[in-house]
């Protein structure tokens, strides 16, 4: 991989690492590896909780028409330096970008939007004649300062809707985005809503932005300073507070709108009344991407600190078309999936294992046959291949809060029923492999 965004300490550290052993080592000491800085390892215990975000997340969104598209995880560079934009933060400074066997220059994909736009031209789903509403879900890479609910790898779900012009397509994805975040138990939301402009009215605002922003150019940071002369936008995205407070005496776009954008804009906070939507306007919310137009939103907690969305999005209309593709409009957002668990507050379903504690070789291939049947009828049964006495099978039962325990010995496999004690209350059952099913079932 070339052009590697870790420091020589961060590569280093990606490695076991032997240590040269002293004089009175007879053995060199293997140090363990670790996880690479800026990811994480979602154990179990953990995991459940992604479950069950991405299951509510699925429902909510095939609620409103939408359809899961999955796409590669790296992409040609060219796709997101066009995309994304050449001058944004994500593309001159986060990429992950190497060169491959084949001397092709491949990025990890730090955002989705790109892929689903090429997506669709390579295959032409828009002539398809569905509605082109598509959700996904997973990894992205940026190389970032790990923060909280941010990481270097991070996982996103997103939702884009192509082909809608209508301000309406805009109030109804970011209701769409209250009603999930309700149901995940995110509490303390404020929405912020602006527009960019467009192509048309655009040019003007940066221009006096630029010129703003000249004026100030020796206060700024080096950062900003930069892109007072590239793209002067992209100061409002600056995290140095002395930038931040030299922005606020910036012109404001809404002052620049044209016609079409100033209506488009009063159309989107109709709507969002309508659907009982509240949001604060916020006329320096820019978004860090450079394809936006017109719309852009966010939705921020109070939980979170400084970096407080969980959400965010917008318009863009212009991205197909520049791709070569056809002249489609598109919306949408994303969420950062460990951003949002981090203030959430879901209680997954307590799963109900039954184990299943066997004495001897004869038991054990009766439980084998016995746990297949159970498997098959959609129960879940653990079995463990290790000889225990019942107490001790019961002991590790207890252990790993398993809501059954199904008793197979000698006498259970003569006669053909089988003890099943329900560990919550104590109560034991006897009976034949149907009846327990029935029960458990039932249960």
């Amino acid at each position: 991989m070339t052009d590697d965004p870790r420091s020589p300490k961060e590569i280093a550290g990606s490695h076991s690492t032997v240590v040269k052993p002293s004089s009175l080592d007879a053995k060199a000491i293997l140090i363990p590896p670790q996880a690479i800085k800026g990811t994480h390892d979602i154990l179990p215990g953990e995991v459940e909780k992604w479950q069950a975000f991405e299951s509510l997340a699925r429902t909510t969104f095939e609620l409103y028409g939408f359809r899961e598209l999955r796409a590669p995880v790296f992409e040609p560079t060219e796709l997101f330096e066009k995309g994304t934009g050449a001058t944004s933060d994500v593309v001159t400074k986060e990429m992950y970008t190497f060169t491959d066997k084949g001397g092709r220059s491949l990025t990890l994909r730090p955002e989705y939007t790109p892929s689903v736009v090429r997506a669709i031209i390579e295959h032409r789903l828009d002539l398809e004649g569905a509605p082109m509403r598509y959700y996904y879900m997973g990894p992205m890479f940026r190389y970032d300062k790990p923060q909280k609910g941010r990481y270097r790898q991070f996982h996103q779900i997103d939702i884009e809707v192509f082909g809608e012009k209508d301000a309406a397509v805009d109030a109804e994805i970011i209701e769409m985005a209250h009603a999930l975040l309700g149901k995940l138990g995110v509490t303390g939301t404020e929405t912020l809503v602006n527009s960019v402009g467009c192509r048309a009215c655009r040019p003007a605002y940066s221009a006096a932005l630029r010129e703003a922003a000249g004026k100030r150019r020796a206060e700024l940071c080096p950062d900003c300073q930069r892109k007072a002369g590239t793209n002067p936008l992209r100061i409002f995205d600056c995290k140095v507070e002395a930038c931040r407070e030299i922005a606020r005496t910036f012109p404001l776009i809404t002052d620049f709108l044209c016609e079409e954008c100033r209506e488009h804009f009063a159309r989107l906070r109709t709507y969002l009344d309508a659907l009982g939507v509240a949001y604060r306007v916020d006329p320096r919310l820019v978004r860090g991407l450079d394809y936006y137009t017109k719309t852009t939103f966010e939705i921020v907690t109070s939980h979170l600190g400084a970096q407080n969305a969980v959400l965010g999005g917008g318009r863009y209309d212009d991205m197909m078309k520049d791709f070569g593709g056809p002249d489609v409009c598109g919306t949408g957002f994303a969420m950062g999936m460990e951003r949002v668990l981090s203030v959430a507050a879901i209680a997954p379903a307590p799963k109900k294992t039954l184990y299943l504690a066997y004495l001897g070789d004869e038991a054990k291939r009766a439980g084998l046959e016995l746990a297949r049947f159970l498997r098959g009828s959609g129960v879940e049964c653990l079995v463990e291949y290790k000889d225990r006495g019942m107490k001790a099978h019961f002991g590790r039962a207890n252990k790993l809060q398993a809501a059954w325990v199904l008793i197979v010995g000698e006498n259970e496999i003569k006669a053909g029923r089988f003890g099943l004690k329900d560990m919550a209350s104590g109560r034991q059952i006897d009976g034949t492999r149907e009846e327990l099913l029935a029960l458990l079932r039932k249960d």
